[in-house]
């Protein structure tokens, strides 16, 4: 790639810890855009200092994406490249940086996006679930009621979930995916490309214990995987009579319990998908 960019918005993956992962073509333009937006500049800097990039750098954050969106505009139609970047993957992914995209492409500037690191295709990648397609989450809410309605609304789907979690929340988002989706599979992907990297699968019933059981296993950043629903859960009999139950002006709990009673299904899934159903 020579020096010469074209005026657009370059999308561009930074790794997720092995430095080794950036693409040689994300090399090329980071070293060859005047300008790059970046998540936090303190962190992105290193990186751009270890390229021998020379560009400049603007701050372009989840709390300022509108104000990033309009300097970044100028910059394009005054002819400039501008290159964006989140702290780690790609940006817009569970990352700023899709409002600027937007912004960039609703003032007729063009986007170009560049291949790689991503957390949740990686993890993917290594899960080994049987299940052919999947549905990217990201992070669940922080709130605990928030978050079991979230998953109740996800219970019936018959692909793989992929979530985000930080560590100091880890160990009560599992523990309320045993209790909404019942038997199934997590796969637990820790720290993907960085020294302690670890991908383990285990049943999610027992999960909870297994964090448990080692304080190291909740460290880090995670990409937790849980296997679709099993056929007849995919919005299936439980659900479908949980659902008559309801309409008959029953209670959330005692439809719940009788829906499960009759269906053979989890009483806890069914009772977090009654208060979805309610909301």
């Amino acid at each position: 790639m020579t020096n010469e960019l074209i005026a657009a918005l370059y999308v561009v993956p930074t790794p997720l810890g092995n430095l080794g992962d950036l693409t040689r073509r994300a090399e090329d333009v980071l070293r060859s855009v005047p300008w790059v937006a970046c998540e936090d500049t303190r962190h992105s800097a290193p990186l751009l200092k270890q390229l021998g990039a020379r560009a400049k750098t603007l701050p372009a954050h989840q709390h300022n994406e509108h104000e990033a969106a309009a300097r970044i505009v100028d910059k394009l139609r005054a002819g400039e490249a501008v290159a964006l970047v989140s702290d780690a993957g790609t940006p817009g992914i569970s990352d700023p940086g899709a409002r600027i995209v937007a912004a960039v492409r609703a003032a007729g500037c063009k986007v170009v996006p560049l291949p790689g690191a991503c957390a949740a295709t990686t993890a993917l990648s290594a899960a080994g679930l049987a299940d052919e397609h999947f549905l990217f989450h990201g992070f669940l809410p922080s709130k605990a009621g928030q978050r079991r309605q979230a998953l109740a609304e996800l219970a019936g789907h018959a692909c793989a979930l992929v979530f985000y979690e930080a560590p100091h929340r880890v160990l009560d988002t599992v523990a309320d995916m045993a209790a909404v989706f019942g038997e199934r599979t997590l796969v637990v992907a820790r720290e993907l490309t960085k020294l302690f990297e670890n991908i383990d699968s285990l049943p999610l019933t027992v999960a909870v214990d297994w964090f448990q059981a080692d304080p190291n296993r909740q460290r880090g950043e995670f990409v937790l995987i849980v296997s679709g629903a099993p056929p007849g859960d995919a919005g299936g009999e439980g659900e479908r009579i949980l659902r008559l139950l309801l309409d008959e002006g029953l209670g959330t709990k005692q439809a719940a319990k009788l829906a499960a009673a009759i269906s053979g299904e989890a009483k806890n899934a069914l009772y977090e998908r009654a208060l979805a159903l309610k909301s």
